[in-house]
């Protein structure tokens, strides 16, 4: 076992009809030798016939060698080994889809990574005793890590992660305060309005400790607070 490679997901195959994320290698008369970036880098190829649905002048206008394409998985041959891929069948919604996951496996697969580094562990291991296993169990390891920072006794029930894990987690994930502003006219027509107008803005500082309040020109006032969660933020200065 490797201590840097593995396939992101617990499938060593992709099942025909799955958004994948390739790399091109190179480009033959055929068509486009690729890499499956989320298997592993094992090799799949997109016939000339599966780049586009328009007719195609110019191959290297619709793939270019080094470059990340998402393709949709069209045959599947374990015993030889060979995958056909369709670039032209993928819409703009499946390019977000599968960016998204993408980007999402990546990030698990870099802290797996950095764990196995740290550990000396195997991190195909990694992922058996703990990556895959909260796929299953949340959907997505990278939900998973996010949610153990604030419950993790749910997250890791049944699992011991190592100490490098739970600390990279927490310093990697952990949502840095967001300021959040408010920009706000205050007026009062009674009599000593501007006394009243500085009790008010005082005793709402005093309600919410991360509420500060500044005055810019009168009648503008300007509310500030910190927050992990821009809604949040945003409900608090409301």
């Amino acid at each position: 076992m490797s201590l840097t490679h593995c396939r992101f997901y617990e499938a060593k195959y992709p099942e025909v009809d799955e958004l994948v994320m390739v790399n091109v290698k190179q480009i033959a008369e055929m068509g486009a030798y690729v890499k499956l970036l989320e298997y592993d880098d094992i090799d799949g190829m997109i016939l000339l016939s599966e780049l586009s649905r328009r007719r195609i002048r110019s191959v290297q206008k619709l793939i270019r060698v080094g470059r990340n394409e998402v393709a949709v998985v069209l045959r599947v041959d374990k015993d030889k080994g060979y995958i056909d891929l369709s670039k032209r069948r993928v819409s703009p919604e499946d390019v977000l889809r599968c960016e998204e996951r993408y980007n999402k496996s990546r990030s698990v697969h870099s802290i797996l990574r950095h764990v196995a580094e740290k550990t000396g562990t195997p991190l195909e291991r990694l992922y058996e005793d703990i990556g895959w296993p909260l796929q299953r169990r949340f959907g997505h390891a990278l939900d998973a890590f996010r949610l153990s920072i604030t419950d993790p006794d749910t997250v890791w029930e049944g699992i011991a992660p190592p100490k490098e894990l739970t600390e990279y987690i927490a310093n990697r994930l952990t949502p840095q305060p967001i300021k959040v502003r408010a920009d706000v006219e205050v007026t009062c027509f009674g009599y000593d309005g501007i006394d009243a107008i500085k009790s008010a803005l005082k005793a709402a500082e005093s309600v919410e400790d991360e509420v500060k309040v500044r005055l810019v020109a009168p009648p503008l006032y300007v509310l500030t607070c910190q927050t992990g969660v821009k809604s949040q933020g945003i409900q608090v200065l409301e």
